[in-house]
């Protein structure tokens, strides 16, 4: 197969991807690959050595942890920016995270509702004659 032949096909050396996701370099994948593991040893360490005394603020320190390495995940390894497919993948992803805070924080009220509103059958069983 020819030089030529080759560049009609869509395989010249230098294609240009028109907006795709850059391929991570090695110094990219080792960012994201440090700072996943502080992401996580700093819980780690919160949880065994028991350094914040309120469990439900080191619940929280751990969840504000989890989130920030979706995002390193998302940047360093999965390549989403706002510039890569035109900006689609992010919109998908906004898209997806609406319709899941959607989904449990209904999911949520709903079940606050029906555990607040239930009829306490076992003091209308103590009442009874």
């Amino acid at each position: 197969m020819s030089s030529e032949s080759h560049a009609l096909h869509g395989h010249d050396a230098h294609d240009d991807h028109d907006g795709a996701a850059e391929h991570g370099s090695l110094k990219s994948y080792m960012i994201g690959f440090v700072l996943s593991v502080i992401l996580t040893a700093i819980p780690f360490w919160l949880v065994m050595s028991g350094a914040i005394a309120d469990r439900q603020v080191t619940a929280i320190v751990i969840m504000i942890f989890a989130v920030v390495q979706i995002v390193v995940h998302m940047v360093y390894f999965l390549h989403m920016n706002a510039k890569s497919e035109g900006g689609w993948t992010m919109m998908a992803l906004i898209f997806t995270i609406i319709l899941v805070a959607i989904a449990l924080t209904g999911s949520l009220w709903v079940m606050y509702h029906l555990n607040a509103n239930m009829m306490p059958s076992h003091e209308m069983l103590n009442q009874l004659p």
